[in-house]
């Protein structure tokens, strides 16, 4: 199976270590990381994953992020505008898109808690979706 992940740079101290883990959970699941693209922001990640989505050798997309809550909610509209946008890409192209984005509401210190299982299971989705898809085509 061949994949994409697309990694948010905001917050990178966090999403930097999302995506080594991401990276190490797909060579064990002996997934082919076809791409792995960088955005500014989860916001920023929809159109990258509308064009990874059209090649043909992407068979899923995993993204990665975080969004630490501020003092104000811009947090939730953040999170709950890209988590809407990527559901929407998933069902266009027929293809999975997993969220592996923490928050809204998080705090740093339950980011970097939430790093290896959110990053792990981001890939697991992708896969396992992917595997459910092929069966019932």
């Amino acid at each position: 199976m061949n994949i994409a992940i697309v990694v948010s740079e905001f917050n990178d101290k966090v999403t930097s270590r999302m995506l080594e883990v991401a990276l190490e959970k797909a060579k064990s699941l002996k997934l082919n990381v076809k791409f792995t693209c960088k955005v500014p922001g989860i916001f920023d990640m929809p159109l990258i994953i509308d064009t990874l989505l059209e090649k043909k050798e992407v068979d899923g997309v995993v993204t990665l992020g975080t969004v630490i809550k501020g003092q104000t909610k811009h947090d939730e509209l953040i999170a709950n505008a890209t988590a809407t946008r990527l559901t929407k890409l998933s069902l266009k192209h027929k293809k999975p898109v997993s969220l592996g984005i923490t928050g809204p509401g998080i705090e740093e210190r339950q980011a970097y808690a939430r790093i290896r299982p959110v990053s792990e299971r981001a890939v697991e989705a992708v896969m396992k979706i992917s595997e459910e898809l092929e069966k019932i085509r």
